[in-house]
């Protein structure tokens, strides 16, 4: 089976070849836009006078810790455990999205972009947002591959992006 990316490690499906470039040119285009915009120049962040400090502040934070989190625990679980034989990763945060280290990204860029309002550092995120759904998407395609109805379950108990308030029934 051929692999993008992770050819030493047999439980790791693979991922899209421009994924981590990618993540990396939207990081770095988003910290530019963002920091320009919060720090300098100021042309669109004029949002920000009509969101007071005591609520974006609280929020900014929550997002921010709350990608942190997911990040940690995802990195440490695909990369730091190995699974033998290789299987659909279930646990921890994985039970809760399927894609809990990109959304631990997108995140992190809400947080940023809502402690300063700025427009520009909007269209930069959801830029990211499409981005890392395609990324995703090639992703599960990949894991459907390899583990059939296996992932195909999972993907029918556990969402995408937003988890689940309750996971009751009617």
């Amino acid at each position: 089976m051929h692999r993008h990316g992770n050819h030493q490690r047999e439980d790791l499906t693979g991922e899209h070849t421009a994924g981590d470039r990618g993540q990396i040119i939207f990081a770095c285009i988003f910290a530019a836009v963002w920091a320009s915009d919060a720090f300098f120049l100021h042309y669109s962040t004029f949002p920000t006078r009509y969101m007071i400090t005591a609520v974006k502040l609280p929020i900014s934070i929550f997002l921010l810790v709350m990608a942190a989190y997911l990040a940690i625990r995802g990195l440490a679980i695909v990369f730091g455990e190995k699974r033998d034989p290789p299987a659909v990763i279930e646990k921890s945060v994985f039970g809760v999205v399927r894609h809990p280290v990109y959304l631990a990204e997108i995140l992190l860029y809400l947080g940023l972009l809502i402690g300063n309002m700025s427009l520009a550092a909007l269209g930069m995120w959801i830029g990211a947002i499409i981005f890392l759904h395609r990324i995703a998407r090639y992703e599960e395609n990949l894991l459907l591959a390899r583990f059939g109805e296996k992932y195909r379950q999972y993907m029918a108990r556990v969402p995408m992006w937003l988890p689940r308030i309750s996971r009751g029934h009617g």
